[in-house]
Parts: C-alpha cells; structure tokens; sequence
C-alpha cells in the first residue's frame, strides 16, 4: 500500500460536510482541518497497482463542497 496526501479547498462554510462525508466513505486513514489556501489534509492508503488519478476522483473529487484538490504522491518514508 502507498501512501497519499491530499489537500483539499472547500467551499466557504462546507469543510465539516466535506470531513463527515469522507470518514462516512471511510476513504481517510487521517484527515485534518489546516490553515491556508486548503481547508483539510488527509491521509490515504492506495493498493499498490491501483490508479491514483481515478480513485481521488472516484472517492474523494466528487463529494460536494471541495472546490480543489492537490495530490501529493510520497516514495520514502524516513
């Protein structure tokens, strides 16, 4: 499994909807408000062989009230 990072930007007054409606996909290992030009941080464990692109944008991308994401793909961890 390979961990992700993923910040998101909600829209104004929608980060919590955003928070309880990924802990209800159960797609976050860890997931955190932040200050910033993003509102969340999480944390996600990926299948090695799966595609990136398409599970952010299948489990993540389409929930109602992110405006933006950045992906942040990791290769060590020390």
């Amino acid at each position: 499994m390979r961990p992700v990072f993923v910040q998101l930007q909600c829209s104004p007054g929608k980060t919590y909807e955003v928070a309880d409606e990924l802990f209800r996909r159960e797609v976050a290992s860890e997931l955190y408000s932040t200050s910033g030009d993003y509102d969340l941080l999480m944390k996600v464990y990926i299948e090695d062989g799966v595609d990136i692109g398409k599970f952010i944008n299948d489990n993540v991308a389409n929930i109602a009230g992110i405006v933006r994401s950045l992906t942040t793909l990791t290769f060590k961890a020390f």
